[in-house]
């Protein structure tokens, strides 16, 4: 049972009340990417009560002579951020490892969890939606960002024309053509990555300068390693173009002098019969041996086309989530990229 002091139980003191009447007002992010409304919206100002008020939590900000408390956003950043932060600080994912940013949905412990951090780590770039209202909701101002994909030069999201129906009109719409957001998906912009967490990380506690530096430096020399083995392996398929199933993969692309393709330009949406016929002409002139899905996602659409096509389904992890203790794993990232490695070899007919 969660122990409150008295005065928050009986009396609702003002340091108790003055969390629920500032954040109530904000709670109801009812998006796929926010809170759930409803049930999020009750028990948030509860939650932030419990701990305004003294509740026993696992997660604390750090006072003098503790460690850093370092939230993390998406699976390839928690790990990325261990690698750096070593005994120096607590690192704590905002997201289960088995859930993606396109499917997170805040919980009242995650957004305790982030007002009692010293630093968010986020990916950049437009991919985590949802962030902007949870920080405003945590009310942390003592939060430090860090945003691992300032400095990198990104690509454009690509997106496909898509003729829609509406009633008796069709209109034309292409998707948004943003900035991709997969920059991990480049062991070279991963390095860049790694090394803005590590500044950022000694801004937010310069006592801990030598341990990052060291840290960093040994995770980006074994991701120099894997870049030159997936350019060893890839080098005679450059030019080839392979298919998957969204648009995930044109960093590690360029990477390795290869070209891209996608079914539908984000997760959640469903090819229409004109990216289906995209799809089919591309396989067909490239002379793929196979599909290559992402084990997050289901295989449905690419199952009925592969069967047309004579071809097989592959698998290329996007990184963006993974089995719950992948963030727990040092290695996962490299092993996995290098199975990404193995896929694309298969798919080109190696």
């Amino acid at each position: 049972m969660v122990p409150i002091s008295s005065d928050c139980v009986f009396l609702l003191c003002a340091p108790c009340l003055a969390p629920l009447v500032s954040l109530a007002t904000g709670l109801k992010i009812g998006l796929k990417t926010g809170l759930k409304t409803g049930l999020a919206t009750a028990l948030l100002p509860a939650a932030l009560l419990l701990t305004s008020c003294g509740a026993v939590h696992k997660f604390s900000g750090s006072a003098p002579g503790q460690r850093l408390q370092v939230v993390t956003t998406i699976l390839p950043i928690t790990i990325f951020t261990r690698a750096v932060a070593g005994d120096c600080a607590e690192v704590m994912p905002l997201m289960p490892s088995n859930i993606g940013p396109h499917d997170f949905q805040a919980t009242p412990d995650q957004l305790v969890r982030l007002r009692h951090a010293d630093v968010l780590v986020k990916n950049g770039l437009g991919l985590e939606v949802f962030l902007d209202k949870l920080i405003a909701n945590a009310d942390n101002p003592r939060l430090r960002l860090i945003d691992s994909s300032q400095g990198i030069a990104p690509l454009a999201s690509a997106g496909h024309d898509h003729d829609h129906d509406h009633g008796h009109q069709k209109a034309k719409a292409k998707a948004d053509a943003g900035p991709n957001p997969h920059i991990w998906l480049d062991p070279m912009r991963a390095i860049q990555q790694v090394n803005v967490i590590r500044d950022g990380l000694i801004a937010a506690q310069p006592s801990c300068r030598t341990k990052f530096t060291a840290n960093a430096a040994s995770y980006t020399a074994q991701l120099r390693r894997l870049n030159a083995e997936l350019a060893q392996q890839l080098k005679p398929y450059a030019g080839k173009t392979f298919v998957t199933f969204h648009d995930f993969t044109p960093y590690f692309a360029a990477r390795y002098q290869l070209k891209t393709n996608f079914l539908v330009d984000m997760p959640e949406e469903n090819p229409t019969p004109a990216d289906l016929r995209r799809v089919l002409q591309q396989v067909k002139a490239s002379g793929l041996r196979a599909l290559l899905s992402e084990p997050q996602l289901g295989n449905s659409s690419f199952e009925a086309l592969a069967s047309d096509l004579g071809v097989k389904i592959g698998r290329f992890d996007s990184l963006e989530s993974g089995p719950p203790a992948a963030a727990s794993q040092g290695d996962y990232y490299i092993q996995t990229m290098g199975r990404n490695g193995d896929a694309l070899v298969t798919a080109f007919g190696g």
